[in-house]
């Protein structure tokens, strides 16, 4: 098991440089003062501040020039105090400045995840859990009313756009019946968070409330998690039944399956300990890819509930052409991509040890 998580972890730093060699190959794209965003915060007033700010960051020299520059900072002197500092570079957590959010993107990132967190770990629960459940059903179930019902669920599920089903939900729990709202917490709550009494220890308010003793705030932030987690359930549980369903029917078709019921065990038996644990491979990586995704950032469901995560916030950068911030997050959410890929590889190796022989 070890060495193959180092195997892992070794391939780890060679994807990472090619997802930064693309992004700035597309950064690259941009006229050399749109790219100064990079290392100064106020754009240039005139041609001649431009030009002088260009030479400073060295925008005008070869292109593996300024891409070490964007991973590693460039030096930069203060004009006033003569002190030399490092300005820009990845490697240091310098995005560059967010025109949308107005701060550098490393801080919007910082003010925003908590938020998306907090929601997929609610949402983690349901998809996972009741996708698996009626997904094994299904199967349990292969051709009975149980499978033609879920399987009915399934493709209205899967053809249903998001934003369509977050709108309906959205009018009819909030418009019509006032129960759960869109954002992230109410007036009043927000004003006792952002008071000095309130001690954020996670940004999670859903957790902070928790560690502060201040059960209303939890149900205030809970209540208006409930929508955009229900959107984000009931689209995952489509493609969570589809896949657990089919591994499902393969699984139980197996010789062993055969062997176990003939040896006398009952049923359900031979459904979780010898069907199921076998059929979970092609379930992990789409559990793993939906969390993933969830980290990421869900931007139209984000946007519809009004909901603050990183999604959003890069829904908006695009909206006003905001590159560098957009590609800002490209990043962030590729190293999100990476660290799950080797979570899901690690998982496969824990449930088949087969997979650490390949």
């Amino acid at each position: 098991m070890f060495a193959y998580i180092v195997r892992r972890l070794l391939i780890m730093p060679l994807l990472l440089f090619g997802v930064t060699v693309l992004l700035f190959l597309m950064i690259s794209t941009l006229k050399p003062d749109e790219r100064l965003s990079l290392y100064v915060r106020d754009a240039p007033r005139t041609e001649a501040q431009a030009n002088t700010l260009i030479k400073l960051y060295d925008l005008d020299k070869p292109i593996w020039v300024q891409y070490v520059n964007w991973l590693v900072g460039k030096q930069a002197v203060d004009p006033t105090t003569g002190a030399t500092t490092y300005t820009g570079g990845i490697l240091r957590g310098d995005f560059g400045w967010s025109k949308t959010g107005g701060d550098t993107i490393a801080d919007v990132i910082k003010r925003r995840f908590p938020a998306t967190v907090e929601l997929a770990l609610w949402a983690i629960v349901p998809i996972i859990i009741v996708g698996i459940w009626m997904g094994v059903t299904a199967a349990v179930k292969h051709n009975k009313w149980q499978d033609q019902l879920l399987r009915v669920f399934a493709i209205v599920g899967y053809s249903f756009p998001s934003f369509v089903f977050g709108l309906l939900v959205l009018m009819f729990f909030y418009a019509r019946l006032q129960w759960f709202p869109p954002g992230r917490l109410s007036d009043w709550a927000n004003q006792v968070v952002q008071s000095s009494s309130f001690v954020q220890y996670t940004s999670m308010y859903s957790v902070d409330a928790v560690l502060n003793g201040r059960l209303d705030i939890f149900f205030d932030a809970l209540r208006h998690m409930i929508l955009p987690v229900l959107t984000l359930s009931y689209i995952s549980w489509a493609l969570l039944l589809k896949v657990t369903r089919s591994s499902m029917l393969e699984a139980l078709r197996q010789d062993y399956v055969t062997t176990a019921r003939a040896k006398g065990l009952d049923e359900r038996t031979v459904i979780n300990r010898h069907a199921r644990p076998n059929a979970m491979i092609p379930v992990i990586t789409v559990s793993g890819f939906t969390i993933v995704g969830l980290l990421n950032g869900v931007i139209i469901t984000e946007t519809i509930f009004n909901y603050p995560g990183i999604g959003s916030i890069a829904a908006q950068a695009a909206a006003n052409l905001d590159v560098l911030t957009v590609l800002g997050f490209t990043l962030f959410t590729g190293l999100i991509l990476l660290v799950g890929n080797l979570v899901v590889d690690v998982m496969y190796a824990v449930t088949d040890p087969r997979v650490r022989l390949s």
